[in-house]
């Protein structure tokens, strides 16, 4: 059938402040891409990250509401424990909101949490 999951895209408020959170966090975002209303990120995994200001997916679907909650979470993989840490420590100084900080999951991983702009909460993990 060769489905092939490529695109996550997620709805945010405000671009500029959505972008500055995911820079932060390491994606390869330009430091000028603040003010598109719809941005592709292709990531190092061949995934692409797909970002679109709420506005404009107002404009697509007359029938959007603006989601309260929300079950999008989306998980990033580092390559080494301390890179959970030093990934966490760079967000939360930066002022991003923590969800929970790092410690070491029953599961096999070092796993942190923290909230971006638009209130989903970024899993980052690395095994231990």
């Amino acid at each position: 059938m060769g489905l092939k999951l490529q695109t996550i895209g997620v709805i945010v408020k405000d671009m500029k402040r959505t972008l500055d959170f995911y820079r932060t966090l390491g994606l390869p975002i330009a430091p000028d891409a603040h003010d598109d209303t719809n941005l592709d990120v292709d990531l190092p995994n061949g995934l692409t990250l797909g970002f679109l200001a709420e506005a404009v997916a107002r404009q697509a679907d007359p029938k959007f509401q603006t989601p309260v909650g929300g079950s999008l979470n989306l998980q990033f993989q580092v390559d080494a424990p301390a890179e959970v840490n030093a990934t966490y420590a760079r967000l939360t100084a930066a002022g991003y909101a923590s969800h929970a900080a790092p410690w070491d999951a029953p599961w096999g991983q070092r796993f942190a949490r923290v909230v971006d702009p638009d209130g989903r909460v970024v899993n980052l993990y690395a095994h231990l």
